[in-house]
């Protein structure tokens, strides 16, 4: 809970009351892309979000939104309004401070935002208080105006190096093996590889070892590797055990028969291909040891913990730092008002992407590595 009162100014979080009032606030800042009265309702009251409002003589002349989704440590500053009458006063580096507490409350060590390309006052407002331009948006607000997204680290020794991995967001709700794998090639190999939805569907037909509870099937991590070794990349994968994999996602003894015959037929060319396979599992210290060798590694994860589903998934890590892992994901929750802001660099505490690393009852660990060209893979 947030409250910092100093006559005649003070900061807390937005009670149901003040509804009528952020909406009326809404009004007079902007002429589109507003906050509706029922969407400040579930804002206030749901437990990820924080709506902070700074009131001046007891009147709400500015509010700030934040959003805390996933189990991430990167808050989101959806929305700031300042009313004009109130701007040029300092309250907006206030509220902005206030914005800041309030997510590291939250245990988040980074902010991100996105801010209108021509909103000069918002722009240096930012940058005085150490926002650095992470990425844009093209044609992003209602009019079409461009979006500049921003970032700051919250703990000012979190300086990660960073892979330059660009971002895909998956298309289907079974592609994010195909879209995590698409990133990593662009990364390695800019100038050859045109990431796009035909190229994002042929590497899931390719690489599709398994059948899930129902409906489509997902990438296992040898038709992953297969696909980046046919293309000519060179390929480390890294799993538990030898037997067959996600097998226990499915019922029928026909599917498990079809899983096994198909992740057997991939283990034999990819043994013919004399790619490396290390059947201990996935450690950190390996992860490092990949990046250090110039690899993009692919982890499979457990989405319990970020979205509360049962499923495996694939996110491409793009570095790390003594508390974090950073990996690009390629869902992106719009139905939790997301954007790929929200999936690029995403920090996640080392221990707790330990424990994401393991799926299913058999605790699964699954990481395939893509090096520019084959030989790169050579473990020293």
């Amino acid at each position: 809970m947030t409250q910092t009162c100093s006559d005649p100014v003070c900061i807390r979080n937005a009670r149901v009351t003040d509804i009528d009032p952020l909406a009326t606030l809404e009004r007079a800042c902007f002429d589109g892309d507003r906050i509706s009265r029922r969407q400040f309702r579930y804002l206030i009251a749901k437990a990820n979000a924080s709506v902070l409002v700074l009131e001046r003589e007891a009147e709400l002349v500015a509010n700030a939104v934040l959003l805390f989704s996933r189990a991430t440590s990167v808050g989101r500053l959806y929305s700031m309004a300042v009313t004009p009458a109130a701007r040029g006063k300092g309250l907006g580096k206030r509220l902005l401070k206030a914005a800041e507490t309030e997510a590291w409350a939250h245990h988040r060590a980074y902010l991100r935002l996105e801010v209108r390309k021509d909103n000069a006052a918002a722009l240096a407002l930012y940058h005085s208080l150490g926002y650095r331009r992470i990425g844009e948006y093209p044609g992003y607000y209602d009019d079409h105006m461009d979006a500049l997204r921003l970032e700051k680290s919250l703990a000012a020794d979190l300086h990660p190096e960073l892979a330059q991995v660009p971002f895909y967001e998956q298309s289907l709700e079974f592609t994010c093996g195909a879209a995590s794998l698409m990133m990593a090639m662009k990364s390695l190999r800019p100038e050859s590889i045109e990431m796009s939805r035909q190229l994002e569907l042929r590497l899931w037909r390719e690489a599709t070892t398994i059948f899930m509870h129902s409906g489509h099937g997902g990438c296992g991590p040898y038709g992953l590797a297969l696909a980046a070794v046919q293309r000519g990349f060179g390929v480390d994968i890294f799993v538990s055990g030898e037997g067959t994999h996600l097998i226990d996602s499915v019922r029928s003894t026909h599917k498990k028969e079809v899983i096994r015959l198909v992740q057997e037929d991939m283990y034999q060319q990819l043994q013919s291909l004399r790619v490396p396979i290390t059947c201990t599992g996935v450690s950190m210290a390996e992860i490092e040891a990949c990046m250090a060798r110039g690899g993009i590694p692919l982890v499979l994860i457990s989405s319990w913990q970020i979205y509360h589903e049962r499923q495996a998934h694939w996110v491409v890590v793009t570095g790390f730092d003594d508390n974090f892992i950073y990996v690009n994901d390629p869902f992106v929750d719009r139905d939790e008002g997301e954007t790929p802001t929200d999936s690029i660099h995403m920090p996640i505490l080392r221990e707790k992407f330990e424990s994401m690393a393991r799926y299913g009852r058999v605790g699964l660990q699954a990481m395939v590595v893509l090096y520019r060209n084959p030989g790169e893979s050579d473990r020293a």
